[in-house]
């Protein structure tokens, strides 16, 4: 593959900014990522901060491959890209959705702690209000129960949903719910793929209809390449909130998949009031192209985060470098 760099090299590349979000999201208002610049271009280390470890040694993974390595040859010029809308107030949705450009797909967050069904309802409400053509699909990472998924479901099908995603948590669960609705709605797996030991066992429990793949908890690109293909369910890719420089190594993913029939979950961006480069890799007109994204010297200073955040964030990678260079990890 390729020779894993020595810490020293990456901390000399390392820079830590802080994003400032136009909106809570994920319960974020500012996103802390580390930016790398690599012999294959630049690259991004952003796993949450609550993340461990061992799940975040994987979106290190992901990060050298973008930036050591390079991506795989694009079957594709361009992906489609959905708008994605928080969870917000009804009243907030018309200005969330003014930051997209071109607005044929939209994923709504919805079973936000405490918030109410009827929250909910009023949200997708407001989207399909607005956009009485878009497709709309719903995202309750994992929120519910699954008597609490059944009936959301059926409420929120009202306003004609694609799909719902990662709708409860458990894989066995997930099953339960796709099973009742008997393809009235569509089931998307996220939190199932990609924080399981075995990604495939929601496809082996025929628990989805579709998967969502993020390539940094994954591992990278050609993990999330092998992963769809020997599933055999059709993909979505999605974005975790990165920066331009993070949402290049999906769009990359996006631009390999041998078939793409689904809008992806790129366009977060929008959602950010700083970023890393300019322009900003967001969708125009509903899509992006594929292009590299080189980061700039200037906003890197400017979102600098302070020292004693680099440092935590020097520290995380010191830990997940050095579970890299395990052979069972790399």
């Amino acid at each position: 593959m390729f020779s894993l760099p020595s810490l020293e090299q990456l901390v000399a590349a390392a820079h830590v900014v802080a994003l400032p979000m136009r909106v809570k999201f994920r319960g974020v208002l500012v996103r802390e990522v580390m930016i790398l610049e690599g012999p294959a271009g630049w690259c991004e280390f952003g796993p949450f901060l609550e993340y461990d470890d061992e799940e975040s040694s994987r979106w290190l993974a992901s990060a050298l491959e973008a930036g050591w390595l390079g991506y795989p040859e694009p079957v594709r010029s361009r992906v489609l890209v959905n708008a994605t809308v928080p969870a917000v107030s009804a009243e907030q949705v018309p200005a969330v959705l003014a930051s997209f450009d071109g607005l044929a797909t939209v994923k709504v967050k919805v079973a936000e702690a405490g918030q109410s069904m009827a929250d909910d309802a009023a949200r997708v409400g407001a989207v399909r209000h607005l956009l009485p053509d878009a497709k709309i699909r719903v995202d309750a990472n994992g929120g519910w129960s699954v008597e609490q998924a059944i009936a959301a479901l059926r409420m929120l099908n009202v306003f004609g949903l694609e799909y719902a995603e990662q709708p409860v948590a458990g894989i066995a669960e997930m099953a339960a719910v796709r099973r009742t609705l008997n393809g009235s709605v569509l089931i998307a797996a996220d939190e199932s793929v990609r924080k399981a030991s075995d990604p495939l066992a929601v496809a082996r429990a025929g628990a989805a209809d579709l998967l969502v793949i993020k390539a940094a908890p994954l591992g990278g690109v050609r993990r999330a390449l092998e992963i769809v293909a020997e599933a055999g369910l059709p993909a979505v890719v999605s974005s975790a909130l990165d920066s331009s420089v993070g949402i290049s190594t999906g769009l990359a993913l996006a631009a390999a998949l041998p078939e793409l029939p689904y809008a992806c979950g790129l366009g977060t961006v929008s959602l950010m009031a700083g970023d890393v480069t300019t322009p900003s890799l967001v969708a125009l007109n509903g899509g992006m192209h594929v292009r590299e994204v080189v980061a700039d010297p200037d906003l890197l200073a400017h979102f600098a985060a302070p020292a004693q955040r680099r440092d935590w964030w020097l520290e995380r990678l010191r830990r997940c470098h050095a579970l890299l260079r395990q052979p069972s990890e790399w």
